[in-house]
């Protein structure tokens, strides 16, 4: 098939750091080009792809100084998709509901994967407004502001098997914390919790200068403690070792999370996961098996306690079962197959 793949244009694909909808779209258009599939992907100039890429911008809008407003950017993209449209056989959107206006003509060539929480009420119009657009889950709690969408399928992620490996003798001396520095993503927990539990707790996180100020005045005051250590933004190479030797991964959210990579990647290591119940978490995660889903701080601790009993090759069986890139990238191929053919009889059917 000829398959388009659009990115966001924050990051590259995949991102050189923090990235997760990237990160998935590259997962994704690598293994299309594995099965033999024309794959054109339309991301940032410094994105890596084995796919034909094309560059919608230099360099990743994060990193680019003069981009203080990405929504040009995104313009222009949507037009060069547009003007190639005839090309593919389906094409495939990650930016939101960005492109809607400008593809509904020809939705059933389409399908849009919705990486963000839903639960938002200025996002009310767009979704009354285009209900014609084919959409996917990334977990079936995402869809609840929205039942009545023109849901398609629900995909959950996958990662590539061998990106994080099955770690075979883990030091498990300290708790992990993976993620954004933010409030819905609840590192404070995290703290309080590994604090409670006396175990080290080591942070990697990306700190956004949305979010600085609260860095400062709310988590920077609860890093001065011999147990608790900030090691910033790490990368795809920090992440087998980082997850891998850790006894827990804590995931204490409190949003309601559309997915979270940071859980599967945490079980590809064979590293159970402590999450707080919200969102795609009892999804996700089997209690008691590839780690616990917890409802407050009391459980979580206790939870700490019991991570040596869950088998860690379990975990990484489990991961194996149901979140590999093949399965996903399956998935996706089935759902594009049934988008070309509706879309070709509905042409036949314009014609005849």
């Amino acid at each position: 098939m000829k398959i388009a793949q659009v990115a966001p244009l924050m990051e590259s694909v995949p991102p050189q750091q923090y990235g997760g909808t990237e990160r998935v779209v590259s997962w994704i258009t690598e293994e299309l080009v594995r099965l033999g599939h024309d794959v054109t992907l339309f991301a940032t100039g410094d994105s890596t792809t084995a796919a034909e890429l094309v560059a919608c911008s230099d360099r990743a809008l994060r990193f680019d100084p003069e981009a203080t407003f990405p929504i040009p950017y995104f313009f222009v993209m949507l037009d060069r998709v547009r003007r190639r449209a005839a090309e593919f056989d389906v094409i495939h959107f990650h930016t939101d509901y960005l492109h809607w206006p400008l593809f509904r003509d020809m939705a059933e060539r389409t399908v849009t994967t919705l990486h963000g929480r839903l639960d938002l009420g200025f996002l009310k119009p767009a979704f009354a407004g285009f209900p014609e657009m084919p959409l996917v889950s990334i977990s079936n709690d995402q869809r609840k502001p929205f039942p009545d969408a023109n849901w398609r399928s629900t995909i959950y992620h996958g990662l590539p098997r061998d990106l994080l490996p099955y770690c075979e003798a883990p030091s498990r001396d300290y708790l992990a914390f993976v993620g954004r520095i933010c409030p819905e993503k609840r590192v404070d927990r995290a703290i309080a919790i590994a604090k409670r539990a006396g175990m080290k707790l080591r942070i990697a996180a990306k700190i956004d200068k949305s979010d600085e100020t609260y860095f400062a005045e709310t988590i920077k005051p609860l890093l001065d403690d011999p147990l608790i250590e900030f090691v910033g933004e790490i990368n795809d190479a920090q992440k087998p070792a980082f997850f891998g030797n850790a006894l827990g991964v804590l995931f204490p959210i409190d949003w309601p999370e559309p997915f979270g990579l940071v859980m599967i990647e945490s079980m590809s290591c064979g590293t159970p996961v402590i999450a707080y119940n919200h969102g795609s978490v009892p999804e996700v995660i089997d209690h008691g098996v590839t780690g616990f889903v917890v409802s407050g701080e009391d459980e979580a601790v206790v939870a700490v306690n019991r991570l040596t009993m869950l088998n860690r090759l379990m975990v990484r069986r489990r991961f194996e079962e149901r979140f590999t890139v093949e399965r996903m990238t399956a998935d996706y191929v089935g759902l594009y197959e049934a988008a070309a053919s509706g879309a070709d009889r509905a042409t036949a059917s314009l014609r005849a």
